[in-house]
């Protein structure tokens, strides 16, 4: 994806359409107190459209002791669909962009938990290779997209450890989270119905958890103050270029 600085954009009305309000969830770079999970709507304001169910694998053995679901597979023409479709209503979405500040992303891929399924406690790999290229990905942030409503499955709550203890999600088709790669974290068992899901990893141009943050806080405030006093007002020039210096300062690209 390419690099995109979010303070330097015009406010994004497709994008914010959807937008939770602030303190809904926490975020790595959102608001709310526990600051470790970010929700993120969908860009296009729904699901993304899932393949059928005979399309997923059973994961392989080494993912056995901890994984129960199916996976679609990655090289299937489906699954190259939908991963472009996602990332190109990523690469639109402000929100996300603020937030994560990607430098690159793993593309997404699907699964599906029937009942009685789950993934047990674990972390995602520290680094991961690029599909098709010899190039590596630093996993600074995972992020998952709920792709079944919540009335349409009974558990299979995210749940991410946090400092201020477990944080369990389960939200609407089409919001996207977003949490440290380096969390512990894992889905609860499924007991009615089917949970499909989208999972990515993003190496972010700023590494830092905290730097991270404060960028998008910058920014959203800049965002703010653009739709209150428009593009030309000094204050925001001047914190424009703030963020933009901040950027310089941390980006490691």
């Amino acid at each position: 994806m390419a690099e995109r600085n979010a303070a330097s954009q015009e406010p994004d009305e497709t994008a914010r359409k959807g937008e939770p309000e602030e303190g809904t969830t926490a975020g790595v770079a959102a608001t709310a107190p526990n600051r470790n999970v970010s929700r993120v709507a969908s860009a296009d304001g729904g699901p993304v459209v899932m393949a059928t169910p005979d399309r997923f694998a059973v994961p392989g053995r080494q993912a056995r002791g901890v994984k129960s679901n199916q996976q679609l597979d990655d090289r299937s023409e489906p699954a190259a669909g939908l991963r472009r479709q996602l990332l190109a209503c990523l690469g639109r979405h402000q929100r996300f962009l603020s937030a994560a500040l990607p430098h690159k992303i793993l593309p997404p891929t699907f699964s599906r938990y029937a009942a009685g399924q789950r993934y047990g406690p674990h972390m995602d790999n520290p680094i991961m290779p690029l599909d098709g290229t010899d190039q590596l990905l630093r996993t600074d942030l995972s992020a998952t997209v709920f792709l079944s409503k919540p009335d349409e499955y009974d558990g299979g709550e995210l749940t991410i450890e946090t400092a201020y203890g477990p944080h369990a999600v389960k939200q609407n088709a089409g919001d996207l989270i977003l949490y440290p790669s380096g969390s512990l974290h894992h889905v609860t068992p499924v007991t009615r119905g089917t949970r499909l899901c989208a999972l990515l990893w993003i190496q972010s141009m700023v590494r830092d958890t905290q730097r991270r943050t404060l960028l998008f806080d910058l920014d959203r405030s800049v965002q703010a103050l653009t739709r209150e006093r428009g593009t030309t007002d000094a204050e925001v020039q001047r914190l424009t270029g703030v963020y933009h210096t901040l950027v310089r300062l941390w980006a490691d690209v």
